[in-house]
């Protein structure tokens, strides 16, 4: 089962993406390096959803 915490980390994560290259490709740092920051909250957000999830199913 997916929680929200899960879909909104890897949302993040494609956002992260995006901004990433949009800031590579203009050569604005700023927005590449906002980018990086997004994939990682993003992933981190993920995970907790996963251990959310594990931790539902063990009870």
């Amino acid at each position: 089962m997916v929680n929200k915490d899960q879909v909104a980390g890897v949302a993040r994560q494609v956002k992260g993406s995006v901004k990433q290259a949009a800031g590579k490709a203009t050569g604005n740092r700023r927005t590449q390096a906002e980018g990086v920051a997004d994939k990682i909250a993003g992933k981190v957000q993920k995970a907790y959803g996963d251990v959310k999830d594990k931790v539902k199913k063990a009870f």
